[in-house]
């Protein structure tokens, strides 16, 4: 089984000849491996129930897929776009602002378009970071604001998200000397993994303490209409003056099912989205213009849907948590976004589970570590399959559990997938 799962090695991510010494500080990528590895389970007829990623399963409303048809029939809508796209698709953002956070946005000048937020996001580090500079990023945390760092040479310092302070950074524990050289720091809420949750209050001390360093705050509010039982996340836009001296990220992906339709925003300081801009224009040609025409449907159109796709998510959730409990897994109720962030039994390390439950239950989870070290002790569970798939897959690991243990007793916990 060793041998099955360390097949998927290769030589990425090394420098040679027609490779940059650079590639070396990117590493591999889980989820490129973890492809790899499913593919290849699938490949030998094995049904993989995939609770790794949160990619959603549910489609976007039938009106943004009529717009999307009835654009791409024009004969006149398969050209280049402008980097910044169509007027409508800035203004479409820049009201979403205004009716989910009452923030005022300019359209021309604090709105940039993306071709999905971690193009946005892994670009915006090349365009900002200087060689030496620190970047704080939590850990655990989306793995690109780390990648993205170090791509630009920057130097990541981890800002531990912990349980007992309901994974929250703790800004008094920065080093002041560490603060001082800080460029940016990274923060997403609703979280992943962790999907912990703010208040406004949090994004207050946050620009507080950024004002007092001169930091850039960068915020990643992927996750922010995916909420339940009466939560509303907040935008870091709101605290005031916060639009001077931030960039928030947001996302068509998860808010509206539009996963592989790559659209996307960054909003905020004018300067750091200047060089944003700057940057694309070098890399990138715009969108498809009929994507974007769907995406201002999706904007500006009925809202209502969210709400009972969100119901729909949230008793997937109650599902889950049920039945991981029931097979002694405590997990807390998430508020938001896609994710349940499990403890795994004890005696287990999180990629241990997670490589021993996808080569033997057949069921993928992400581990924690895969996020940073404090992710240790966790494995992050999607909630982005039918209820049916979802009991199954439970069904699965508890039927794998009894013959298992962390020292291998009846089967030896497999290392986990490696690039």
């Amino acid at each position: 089984m060793k041998a099955e799962v360390m097949m998927i090695n290769s030589a990425e991510g090394q420098s040679s000849r027609f490779s940059a010494r650079r590639m070396d500080l990117l590493g591999p990528q889980f989820f490129a491996a973890l492809n790899r590895r499913v593919a290849a389970l699938q490949a030998a007829g094995i049904d993989v129930i995939r609770l790794d990623i949160g990619s959603p399963d549910l489609p976007p409303h039938p009106a943004i897929l009529k717009v999307l048809s009835d654009s791409a029939a024009r004969q006149d809508h398969h050209g280049y776009q402008p980097h910044l796209g169509p007027p409508a698709l800035r203004a479409a953002w820049a009201e979403m602002y205004r009716r989910l956070y009452a923030v005022e946005l300019d359209p021309h000048r604090e709105v940039v378009p993306l071709l999905g937020s971690k193009e946005g996001i892994f670009h915006l580090m090349q365009a900002l970071i200087d060689p030496g500079d620190v970047v704080l990023v939590p850990d655990p945390g989306y793995l690109t604001y780390g990648s993205a760092t170090r791509f630009a040479g920057g130097e990541v310092h981890p800002l531990p998200l912990l349980l007992e302070r309901s994974y929250l950074p703790d800004f008094a524990s920065i080093p002041p000397a560490i603060a001082r050289r800080a460029k940016v720091m990274w923060l997403n809420y609703p979280n992943n993994p962790t999907a912990a949750t703010v208040s406004l209050d949090f994004f207050c001390e946050a620009v507080e303490f950024a004002r007092r360093y001169e930091i850039l705050l960068c915020h990643d509010a992927a996750y922010s209409q995916v909420s339940f039982d009466g939560y509303s996340a907040p935008s870091l836009l709101q605290v005031p003056g916060a639009v001077e001296m931030a960039v928030e990220f947001n996302s068509l992906s998860k808010s509206h099912n539009m996963a592989g339709w790559r659209l996307g925003v960054a909003c905020g300081n004018r300067q750091a989205l200047q060089a944003l801009y700057c940057l694309k224009t070098h890399a990138d040609s715009g969108h498809f213009l009929p994507v974007l025409d769907a995406a201002c449907q999706a904007m500006t159109g009925d809202q209502a849907w969210l709400l009972e796709r969100n119901q729909v998510y949230a008793s997937r959730r109650d599902l889950l948590l049920e039945a991981l409990h029931a097979i002694g897994l405590r997990a807390q109720a998430p508020r938001a976004s896609l994710y349940i962030w499990c403890p795994v039994p004890d005696g287990w390390s999180s990629e241990d589970f997670a490589a021993t439950m996808l080569e033997v239950a057949h069921v993928s989870l992400t581990p924690g570590t895969v996020f940073g070290r404090y992710g240790e002790g966790f494995v992050r569970i999607a909630f982005t399959e039918p209820q049916e798939r979802i009991l199954t897959a439970i069904a699965r690991i508890q039927a794998a559990l009894p013959g298992l243990n962390p020292a291998g007793a009846a089967l030896p916990a497999v290392p986990f997938i490696s690039d």
